[in-house]
């Protein structure tokens, strides 16, 4: 199991943690219901982010994405799970919906025509792949679970990342491609974090210590900046799907601030 420099604390409700990772939050520390409360709570983005961005996209955009965004919200519900118990089965929880989050915007991505561009294959190979990540992520334990998961996922989250760029490099829209480039950043900028609480955590911890601040929760961070940089990938795809079917996409805001993506009817 990767252990966090907080390993030492007392087992609170939940129990000593199962999962084949423990972040760098100090465990119980602020209930002993709550394994990580920071990482819990902040893992609320992401059902927020899901939950909105289908709501508001819900008559305007095809089910697909509708359907990716209650994947994110899943994803959420899973993530606030785990942190709260550190329990191996709620990281499943946590975790592959992840998975297959990526996978169905991977679909999303390629197919990406007005008629339907491949057949019934490629559905079937993004489900064979998601099931063998799967076995790999369930029956795996330790580091090998952790990065069976790991591998599997980044696979095809940059692939995403990298067709997403592709639609931004051809995107005449203003909006669209400043969408992206403040999405990849707040992207890029989770990463640095998570893997930071990850790999340096004692260094970190050690550091903050002695200096007398409080652990800066990066692994909350990376929740908050990656569901925030997420939303506004998905919008990246969407504006372009939208422009593949013939419509006429544009933006409005919601609160003066967080984007929507609009379109008119399909021409006739």
């Amino acid at each position: 199991m990767t252990t966090s420099f907080n390993a030492w604390m007392q087992p609170g409700f939940w129990g000593s943690p199962t999962a084949s990772v423990d972040w760098c939050e100090q465990n119980y520390a602020h209930s002993g219901y709550v394994c990580e409360m920071f990482n819990s709570v902040s893992s609320v983005s992401m059902l927020l982010v899901g939950v909105l961005g289908a709501l508001w996209h819900r008559r305007v955009l095809e089910q697909r994405f509708v359907l990716v965004f209650l994947s994110v919200a899943l994803v959420g519900i899973g993530s606030i799970a785990f942190h709260g118990t550190l329990r191996f089965e709620l990281q499943m929880l946590d975790e592959l919906p992840m998975l297959y989050t990526a996978a169905l915007l991977v679909y999303v991505l390629l197919e990406n025509q007005p008629q339907r561009r491949f057949g019934t294959w490629f559905p079937a190979t993004l489900a064979a792949y998601a099931l063998v990540a799967t076995c790999g992520a369930a029956f795996l334990r330790g580091q090998a679970q952790f990065w069976s998961f790991q591998v599997s996922f980044a696979g095809l989250e940059f692939y995403g990342l990298y067709r997403t760029w592709l639609i931004h490099r051809q995107s005449r829209d203003g909006t669209h491609r400043r969408l992206f480039r403040v999405g990849i950043c707040l992207y890029a900028s989770a990463i640095v974090l998570w893997f930071i609480d990850l790999r340096f955590c004692r260094a970190l911890t050690h550091v903050t210590r002695r200096l007398g601040i409080p652990n800066p929760e990066l692994h909350a961070w990376w929740h908050v900046l990656v569901s925030a940089g997420l939303y506004a990938m998905i919008l990246v795809i969407a504006f372009d799907r939208c422009q593949v079917l013939g419509r006429r996409p544009g933006w409005r805001y919601h609160w003066g601030v967080v984007p929507v993506v609009t379109a008119g009817e399909v021409p006739r």
